[in-house]
Order: C-alpha cells, then sequence, then structure tokens
C-alpha cells in the first residue's frame, strides 16, 4: 500500500473527528473569551476588550455593578421566568393535542406553528408593537408587553421540541400499562409523562435561554423597561463594564450545570432500569 492510499484511508476515517473538533474550538472560543475577560481589571484602560490584569474584583464586589446593570439582570431572569413556566405549560398542552389528538385544522396548525420561528424578528416585534398600538396599549408598553411577546416566539420553540418527544414514544408502554389494569390517569403520570420529561426540560431550558437574550423584540415593546441585553446594548456606546462577562459566564456554568445533572439523572435511571 502506498503513502498516497494510506492518506486517503486516515484522512476518511478522522475528517469527521476533525471537522467535529473545528466546529467545537469555533463554538468555545468566544465563550473563552466571555470567561477570561470576567477576570480582567479594566480599570486602568478605556479599550475594556484588552486584557490588562487578574482580578477577582468583578465577581466579588457586585453592588460595583453600576447604571442599573443589576436591575436589568434581575427583570430579565423574572421575565424570562414568567415566559418559560406559561409558554411550557401552554406548549405541552399543545403538543399533545397535536400528537395525540385528530381534530378540524390540526394540519394548518401544525404549519401555523412554525410561522414564529421562520418569521424574521424584526417582523415579529413591528407586527407585535402595531398590535400593542392598535389595542390601546401604546402609552403602556412595558413588563406585560414584553412577557406576552416572549411567550408567543417560546410557544412554538415548545410545541416544536415536546412534539419531537411524543412523536417518538413506544405507544406499547402506554397499552401495557392499561392492560394491568392502570387508568388513564396513572398511566399518563406514571408512564407517560415520565417519558416525555425530558423533552418538557429540554423545551423549558430553550425558552428560558431564548427569553432571557432576547434584545430586538424586547426592544421594540419595552417602553421604559431595560432588559439585560438591551442594557449591553446601551453600554456598548461607552463602554462595556467588565460585570457583563460576569453574568455572561455565571449563565453559562449555570446552562452546564443544569445539563450535567439531568445527564448523571437520566443515566441513573437507565441503570437502575436495567438492573
Amino acid at each position: 500500500m502506498n503513502t498516497l492510499t494510506r492518506a486517503k484511508r486516515w484522512i476518511g476515517k478522522h475528517l469527521i473527528l476533525g471537522l467535529g473538533i473545528l466546529v467545537l474550538i469555533y463554538t468555545f472560543v468566544p465563550i473563552a473569551i466571555v470567561v477570561l475577560m470576567s477576570f480582567n481589571d479594566s480599570s486602568k484602560s478605556r479599550n475594556v476588550y484588552k486584557f490588562q490584569q487578574f482580578t477577582f474584583d468583578n465577581w466579588l464586589h457586585p453592588g460595583r455593578w453600576a447604571d442599573g446593570m443589576l436591575d436589568s439582570v434581575m427583570l430579565s431572569i423574572y421575565i424570562a421566568l414568567c415566559a418559560t413556566v406559561i409558554a411550557t405549560i401552554l406548549g405541552t398542552l399543545a403538543a399533545f393535542a397535536m400528537v395525540r389528538h385528530r381534530f378540524v385544522g390540526r394540519k394548518a396548525a401544525n404549519i401555523i406553528i412554525f410561522l414564529p420561528m421562520a418569521s424574521p424578528e424584526i417582523v415579529m416585534g413591528s407586527s407585535l408593537l402595531a398590535l400593542f398600538v392598535a389595542a390601546g396599549f401604546g402609552g403602556q408598553l412595558g413588563f406585560w408587553t414584553i412577557l406576552i411577546a416572549h411567550v408567543m416566539f417560546c410557544l412554538s420553540f415548545v410545541v416544536v421540541t415536546v412534539k419531537a418527544r411524543l412523536s417518538g414514544l413506544d405507544d406499547n408502554l402506554e397499552q401495557a400499562a392499561m392492560d394491568l389494569y392502570a387508568t388513564e390517569a396513572q398511566t399518563f403520570w406514571r408512564v407517560t409523562f415520565p417519558l416525555v420529561l425530558p423533552g418538557i426540560v429540554g423545551a423549558a431550558l430553550l425558552s428560558f435561554s431564548l427569553s432571557f437574550d432576547d434584545f430586538i423584540i424586547t426592544n421594540l415593546n419595552s417602553g421604559q423597561e431595560v432588559t439585560f441585553p438591551m442594557f449591553v446594548y446601551g453600554a456598548n456606546q461607552r463602554g462595556v463594564p467588565m460585570e457583563v462577562n460576569v453574568i455572561g459566564t455565571a449563565m453559562f456554568v449555570i446552562a452546564i450545570t443544569i445539563v450535567l445533572v439531568g445527564e448523571l439523572a437520566r443515566r441513573r435511571q437507565e441503570k437502575a432500569l436495567a438492573a
């Protein structure tokens, strides 16, 4: 076997792995920079994204967070939690209805549910603003209009995620439970719901991330309220404080922790079932 053939085989075996590693590097390098800058002391320089000196001050002194940043973070978290709870409940119910029931307009509903996901955010945001103004809420834009907007675009993602989980379930498990004299309620809570729960949790985490991170739709319908993405946009005009990177790092660590805990719980459950 000549060298060229060996090289081709080696490339063929390792190409996918190499591309995967490159994608991971491309994804995590910006996150690594955010983590690094959360420990940067930029007090002696106006260039906030040039690493000056290592410090824990950005983490240890949250009281220094200036110009309402902490208030904007708390507002974003509160809106994201409320939007997540509402969208997850409504979206899960809608997903069950679309997968488990037949009704007039079911196909049309499946198509319509994708529209908020496919529409550009600027179109959706301006349309919601026009709706609120036409409904007489033009002078009352604020928390409630933001919440309604966030629930609307999170709802589609919840429905799609939970639908995917429901479509992959084995109906034989539920039929077996009912053959063993379980009632419909018992079958749902002891068989169906635990199997669908990972999809519901995933949809809830996705909704929270989308709501917390949204800027365009929120900016058009926020009135005088300032969420964290809006604060960052405004602060960029005069220099982003390093504490912004602290928030980004904290959110990333929390997200990774939730995913790891969920994965460990899933593996323990699988081992218990296998035993």
